[in-house]
């Protein structure tokens, strides 16, 4: 199944399954607020209409109003290496602020104070059953289901200070979606291809195989210093290819789009444009 947010004619937002032909089917209809209570209540099998048809809709992020995302620093090794930064022992994370989210389509602003913003493919996952302590044997019980998100940064702000969060949380530096694929659609989340392209070339292309730290360890280890809740979204790091890594550096530009596509959870669009 694939969860997403959306609008029709009257503007209103609210959650939907997506279905192959794309069109929506209205949960609001089956008493569903928002996305986020589609998951706490662990919906996983579309109910039956009412539909809305494809040209009659606009997606939104699937998710808009995450209680936290967490997001894992330097977890491809390449990366880590392409970063001049040693490979992490445990799970460096940090967070982006919801007030960055933003859906399919929509634009990425980049700000009048940066000069060096940068694009990371990211595979995220978004927790269904919350707990404290979750043993990384139990992670299947734990994730709802999986997403795309752009880890989109300001290297000259982040690397102004040692803490990240700042500076991956401006507006509109957390394109999401375009929908959350339910946990029982994705076999293996381990062995999903990942690739970012600008305006066609690519620039980004991995397996999510190479993660240092994957699904099971991340909510381990998360678990172990703080409750996940249901509707956390855990970003779990780009591969190499970002522009910091590259000779020479490579930013983002205003009149560029830019697109991501993760194997399964298909693929995730922003023009871009300045401030």
């Amino acid at each position: 199944m694939r969860l997403v947010s959306f609008s029709a004619s009257d503007g209103r937002i609210r959650p939907g399954v997506l279905r192959d032909d794309n069109s929506v089917i209205d949960l609001a209809a089956h008493g569903y607020a928002n996305a986020r209570a589609a998951i706490a209540a662990g919906l996983t099998v579309p109910p039956t209409g009412p539909l809305i048809a494809a040209d009659k809709i606009r997606l939104h992020a699937p998710l808009s109003d995450p209680p936290r995302v967490f997001a894992i620093g330097l977890n491809y090794r390449d990366h880590a290496r392409e970063s001049g930064m040693a490979i992490p022992a445990v799970p460096v994370v940090f967070f982006k602020l919801s007030s960055a989210i933003i859906g399919p389509g929509e634009q990425i602003i980049l700000p009048c104070n940066s000069t060096e913003p940068d694009y990371e493919a990211e595979f995220a996952f978004v927790i269904g059953k919350g707990g404290f302590r979750i043993p990384a044997a139990s992670w299947r019980e734990h994730v709802y289901g999986y997403t795309i998100v752009n880890d989109v940064s300001a290297r000259d702000v982040q690397f102004a200070t040692s803490q990240w969060s700042m500076a991956k949380s401006f507006p509109t530096f957390c394109p999401l979606g375009p929908a959350i694929v339910t946990a029982n659609e994705i076999a293996d989340p381990h062995q999903l291809a990942i690739a970012l392209s600008i305006d066609g070339v690519i620039h980004q292309s991995s397996n999510t195989r190479e993660l240092i730290f994957k699904v099971p360890e991340l909510i381990e280890y998360l678990s172990s210093i703080t409750p996940l809740l249901p509707g956390d979204i855990v970003s779990t790091g780009t591969p190499s290819g970002v522009g910091l890594g590259r000779t020479p550096k490579r930013w983002l530009k205003p009149g560029e789009s830019v697109t991501i596509t993760v194997e399964g959870l298909g693929s995730l669009t922003n023009p871009v444009r300045a401030e």
